[in-house]
């Protein structure tokens, strides 16, 4: 029996303290792709669905989380860019639980020595608690 590289993971299996949105959402720029003539890099596409990629800026709430992974960037693969949950708090983090994320393994050697890390994708982001909304305004799922 082969393991995934890529394994399903529960939201709260990840976060289970939180997670709170930093930022927006931003399109993940291809650094292997040849520069357009205005000089900006073209986005980059999920290699499994043709999609193109988005990340967000997540800082993790669990006190045991190391200094490396407070705050950790999540790819979605979407047709259009996601639409964060509303923030109904009064700090600047919006909270966010992910829908389908997954979690690949590699080794991270930039530093004095070698370590564990972990690069996470989700198909859509929602609000904690709340059913994801409609596929118009979140990551849309190639049938």
């Amino acid at each position: 029996m082969a393991m995934q590289r890529r394994f399903p993971v529960d939201h709260a299996d990840v976060f289970p303290a939180g997670a709170f949105l930093k930022g927006g959402v931003e399109p993940v720029a291809d650094f292997n792709a040849e520069r357009r003539a205005d000089g900006s890099r073209p986005q980059q596409l999920d290699k499994d669905t043709g999609l193109p990629l988005w990340q967000v800026m997540v800082l993790d709430a669990d006190e045991e989380a190391g200094k490396k992974e407070t705050a950790i960037s999540i790819k979605i693969a979407a047709k259009v860019q996601p639409v964060p949950p509303e923030n109904t708090t009064p700090f600047p983090w919006t909270p966010v639980e992910f829908v389908g994320l997954t979690a690949l393994a590699y080794v991270d050697d930039n530093g004095n020595r070698p370590r564990l890390a972990w690069s996470f994708r989700a198909e859509s982001l929602k609000a904690p608690g709340k059913a994801p909304t409609a596929p118009s305004s979140q990551a849309e799922k190639v049938a």
